[in-house]
């Protein structure tokens, strides 16, 4: 039975919460209408049916290039109130990350949410880290999830280009951050990257030749997720990061979980051990 950290699942709550809305981000029918992008239709199957087969625990997340956490506060909660009820109410094997309001950042209410049973905090990688936020995190020894935001539009642009053009500069764009500004004022904060940090691990030659440095000193708190690559990408990053670091994402339903392509042992490290130890509390990893 494997874990996979990184799923998406519109239940019931969520589904009327933008149909409810009367400007983007809002669902017309299954017509999805966000600023600056042409209307998406969306598959409900996508979202009611899901396949769980082998997995103990499926973490669901909010879409974060809706831009539901800009909103403002008094659009922007009830769309994460939606999320939060309709995801702690998915019964097994799901589980789910809590969201935030980025404009309106309210500590004492994430605690209270995170309280609600969540693996931890999803932050979409266009958000500015907020130490108080962050805080609360590190008090509850719960982990932190970095994915995607919006993506601005880009007219002309094919359909694949927001998820091989911003979202993976955010993501590279968030690893160095963290790594340059929150980690000296937060070293015991669990964080994990979508799709593999947008390869930014892989720079390190570039960073060092650029007057960087840390090649060869790995973050064991500073995981990647492997949603939507394979065995040549993951296999790079594991001889740049090591395996400890490295697990399983699949961003359903937009894409399956990878086969790593690296044997049983490491497949089991990805799938099981590592997820586990991100997801745990220290007194689960001692």
């Amino acid at each position: 039975m494997s874990i996979d950290v990184h799923q998406h699942l519109w239940t019931s709550a969520f589904v009327d919460a933008l149909r409810a809305r009367t400007s983007p981000p809002r669902l017309d029918g299954w017509t999805l209408l966000l600023d600056g992008e042409p209307p998406y239709d969306v598959d409900p199957a996508d979202h009611q049916h899901r396949d769980t087969t082998g997995l103990e625990l499926a973490l669901v997340s909010l879409s974060s290039p809706l831009g539901v956490e800009f909103l403002p506060p008094e659009e922007c909660w009830p769309l994460i109130d939606a999320h939060h009820d309709g995801a702690l109410a998915l019964g097994e094997p799901f589980g789910a990350w809590a969201a935030t309001c980025h404009r309106d950042v309210d500590p004492d209410r994430l605690a209270k949410d995170l309280a609600r049973g969540f693996a931890g905090l999803q932050m979409p990688a266009t958000a500015v880290p907020d130490d108080r936020l962050l805080e609360v995190l590190t008090g509850l020894d719960l982990p932190l999830f970095v994915h995607p935001g919006p993506a601005a539009p880009s007219e002309g642009a094919p359909p694949w280009w927001p998820a091989l053009v911003p979202y993976v500069q955010q993501m590279h764009a968030a690893w160095h951050h963290f790594h340059a500004v929150v980690r000296p004022r937060h070293p015991r904060l669990r964080v994990c990257f979508a799709l593999l940090a947008g390869l930014a691990p892989l720079h390190s030659e570039r960073l060092i030749a650029r007057g960087g440095g840390g090649r060869g000193l790995i973050d064991p708190g500073f995981y990647v997720e492997t949603s939507s690559y394979g065995p040549r990408a993951i296999d790079a990053i594991v001889r740049e990061l090591g395996i400890d670091v490295v697990v399983n994402g699949s961003d359903a339903p937009y894409a399956t979980a990878p086969d790593p392509g690296l044997g049983a042992a490491a497949a089991h490290a990805i799938r099981v051990v590592n997820p586990r130890r991100l997801l745990s509390r220290k007194e689960s990893r001692t």
